[in-house]
């Protein structure tokens, strides 16, 4: 570790129990490691240097932002062979190029802040999720995030131009483009976006900003039915178009987790089908052309019977009421005791025959548990999850359910033709799961990939593959 102190300084070489700690135990609480060190590099040389050290001294590398993941994929493994380098102190914003619309920053700059200075700079950078706050960037290109924008604005990588990458073997990877158009054979940062650091270590990124649009309109609706989620995107996409931002599809179950009845919303949680949609219009216009189109497409869906009731936010606060009680999803539902979560994908067309069906098959086989879903229907993704119905059901009962249950609702997303990682990553959690799920073909070209840019496979070992 002298040689690292070197590089970094001593305080940014943490060595002792306590001190490694917070590093060393996923945000879920499901995974834990051991680690020689944990490392705090500031820079991108520093990180190069860093893995060209380990690489000559073959240590295994976990690369970890702000620790956020839902998967295990930034918890070291419990070899104790390995060291944690954190970008935390890579978080410089390096530049906004507005005649680009373009924004550089550090791996380690959290989501938040560089949403922050895209907005000061009176422009959009359109990552949204419940984790922003403490979320980093290298994180959010390690997993692909999606969030509630995807719908209009694409997932990570279609937020991305340009990457800097430390490899495996500690060269730099100088891939910082801001072009739109860039046809120079391989796309190397699609590689590393969603790789989850077992590539090498994203160490900064060339972003798109967006215009910041002038107006939105939010609103809450009760749904007759779960297929009229699937006939209201569609009449949105054709009457709103490009002006849909986000659709959300929310059971009621999960939406009573949070404490709404005094803002008014309880004739949405009393909807007889279980099911409302929050969806979310911006523009370019002023707010009397966004609420007045809002109001137009939700007077024909009430004319083609597709919703029940209908909440139209009045004024800012009451927009973030309502996502407030979308991104708090995740928290609330913990007060059920142990959830058994599932991040899938379905296509848009077949999400009402999943979740009825899926639901069937559940209750048939586990009457005493409960789903709680909400996600993001414009793109299919679903976070579809399982919790006891009564919450003194023990730790115990509901972890020996967990791999029969995955097994069942990941059956039934590839009989709907869809995937069981949507933006969360593979991480640990479904690493063993994974060969059953790819084709034979396919994970042959992720072992070649892992094998030529990592022969040592010192890069987050035991993820993904």
């Amino acid at each position: 570790m002298e040689q690292c102190q070197k590089i970094i300084g001593i305080s940014n070489v943490l060595t002792s129990d306590f001190d490694k700690k917070p590093f060393l135990l996923d945000w879920s609480k499901r995974y834990s490691g051991k680690a020689i060190a944990v490392l705090k590099p500031k820079t991108t040389e520093e990180i190069a240097a860093l893995v060209k050290l380990c690489c000559q001294q073959n240590i295994a590398i976990t690369p970890q932002g702000g620790n956020t993941g839902l998967c295990g994929g930034a918890t070291p493994r419990s070899h104790g062979d390995s060291v944690v380098i954190c970008t935390t102190r890579l978080n410089t914003i390096r530049e906004i190029d507005l005649d680009n619309s373009t924004i550089t920053v550090d791996s380690g700059a959290v989501l938040s802040t560089v949403q922050e200075t895209a907005l000061k700079a009176g422009m959009l950078f359109p990552l949204s999720l419940a984790a922003e706050g403490s979320c980093t960037i290298g994180g959010n290109l390690g997993t692909n995030a999606g969030g509630i924008q995807v719908l209009r604005y694409g997932n990570m990588r279609d937020l991305t131009l340009g990457i800097e990458v430390v490899t495996a073997n500690g060269e730099i990877l100088h891939g910082l483009r801001g072009l739109r158009k860039d046809n120079t054979g391989y796309s190397l940062k699609d590689l590393y976006i969603g790789s989850e650091g077992t590539l090498g270590i994203i160490t900064a990124a060339t972003l798109k900003l967006y215009p910041l649009p002038k107006s939105k309109a939010t609103a809450l609706v009760a749904i007759k039915n779960i297929e009229s989620a699937i006939k209201l995107i569609d009449l949105a996409r054709k009457r709103c178009n490009a002006d849909l931002t986000a659709f959300e599809l929310i059971s009621t179950r999960a939406l009573d987790l949070i404490s709404n009845q005094e803002k008014n919303w309880s004739s949405i949680l009393n909807a007889k089908s279980g099911w409302a949609i929050l969806l979310e219009l911006s523009s370019m216009e002023n707010s009397e052309y966004s609420r007045s189109q809002l109001e137009t497409f939700l007077t024909e869906a009430f004319k083609l019977e597709f919703i029940d009731d209908a909440i139209i936010a009045n004024s800012i606060q009451q927009s973030r009421d309502l996502w407030h009680a979308r991104e708090n999803i995740p928290e609330a539902q913990l007060k059920l005791g142990t959830i058994i979560k599932h991040d899938i994908s379905i296509p848009i067309s077949k999400i009402a025959d999943f979740v009825k069906d899926t639901e069937i098959k559940l209750k048939a086989r586990w009457p005493e548990t409960q789903t709680i879903v909400f996600g993001h229907v414009g793109d299919g993704n679903l976070h579809y999850n399982l919790a006891p119905i009564a919450t003194d059901d023990s730790l115990s009962s509901m972890e020996s359910k967990r791999r029969a249950i995955n097994e069942l609702v990941h059956n039934q997303v590839y009989l709907y033709s869809g995937s069981f990682s949507a933006e969360h990553g593979i991480g640990q959690a479904k690493r063993e799961e994974l060969p059953f799920r790819k084709n034979i073909v396919e994970i042959d070209l992720m072992r070649a990939i892992k094998k030529a840019l990592d022969p040592k496979n010192l890069m987050n070992p035991d993820k993904i593959l």
